[in-house]
């Protein structure tokens, strides 16, 4: 669920292209085999991410959703804070603002997707969920084409439900969407995280901010469920699954991809979340929603070829 690091990475990478000059066959066969390990490190992250949402579905029962987005955000902002150790000093009242803006949408993310799952299939709930940067890709791009991707991931939709809009539970599919909307404020804010801290800096405290923000609710809702043995020890795997792995996987599979192969590749994180879910939750969908998550995610990868020409 990073598709900001296209958002973030996409101008140095078009800045940093070399001029158009044939390239000898020992620099091609490297660029190739750079950009197979790329893919593999996307693709691996992916199922790393949806595998632990999995998981995190599997302890609603111990901690509940929000008890399970405060240990996730909690144990992964500890560890970034730990890995990238951030300073704190040097920076201007907008720079918090805006790390503060990121932290909030990222909290507000994944709380909204964990109460989404907690209702409705992991598969459809990223499918909903991929329409806000598929909305804002199509904004951006601001091209006819958009449209036509629009219309087809609202197909796709229509699709998910089963032919009745209704046939999902209305309050999970409100929070998913929901969780879409924070995913493409998500992708703004990291962009202009990334401008303003250095490295990986900026997620770093804006992680903090995010488990700062779920605590209380997370508190609130599962107290000392939280601190059971069983319970921790599955939430860092969790923290580990959706966060430090592939946090870690996607920032080499950049130095080795272009932006928008990468945008490409994340468009298929419906299909992976629903394999997830059959195989982790056994959450079996109909053809007719198979089909729909074959829609939304061929729309996402439309949106982002189109927008790059």
């Amino acid at each position: 669920m990073t598709t900001d690091a296209v958002a973030a990475v996409a101008p140095s990478a078009a800045s940093a292209a070399p001029a158009a000059s044939p390239a000898a066959p020992s620099e091609a066969g490297s660029v190739r085999s750079g950009r197979a390990v790329g893919v593999s490190l996307i693709v691996a992250g992916m199922l790393s991410v949806n595998f632990g949402s999995a998981v995190a579905a599997l302890l609603f029962p111990r901690a509940g959703a929000l008890g399970v987005v405060t240990l996730r955000l909690v144990l992964a902002a500890t560890l970034l804070l730990v890995v990238c150790r951030p300073r704190l000093r040097g920076y201007s009242r907008g720079d918090w603002a805006v790390v503060c803006g990121f932290g909030v949408a990222l909290g507000a993310m994944n709380s909204l997707f964990y109460a989404a799952i907690d209702r409705i299939p992991l598969g459809a709930a990223v499918t909903l969920e991929v329409l806000g940067p598929l909305a804002l890709s199509v904004i951006a791009a601001r091209r006819l084409s958009g449209l036509m991707w629009a219309g087809l991931a609202l197909a796709g939709v229509f699709l998910l439900s089963g032919g009745d809009l209704g046939g999902l539970d209305p309050a999970g599919a409100a929070l998913a969407l929901g969780a879409g909307a924070m995913w493409a404020a998500y992708i703004l804010l990291s962009a202009r995280a990334g401008a303003r801290f250095p490295k990986a800096d900026g997620l770093a405290l804006a992680m903090a901010v995010g488990a700062l923000c779920s605590l209380p609710l997370g508190v609130a809702t599962s107290g000392g469920a939280l601190l059971q043995p069983v319970t921790l020890g599955l939430g860092l795997a969790v923290a580990v699954l959706s966060s430090g792995l592939p946090y870690t996987m996607e920032l080499f599979a950049l130095r080795r991809l272009p932006a928008a192969t990468f945008a490409v590749l994340m468009s298929l994180a419906p299909a992976v979340a629903a394999t997830a879910g059959f195989l982790v939750l056994g959450q079996a969908l109909g053809a007719a929603q198979y089909a729909g998550i074959a829609l939304v995610v061929a729309a996402s990868a439309g949106a982002v070829l189109a927008g790059r020409r």
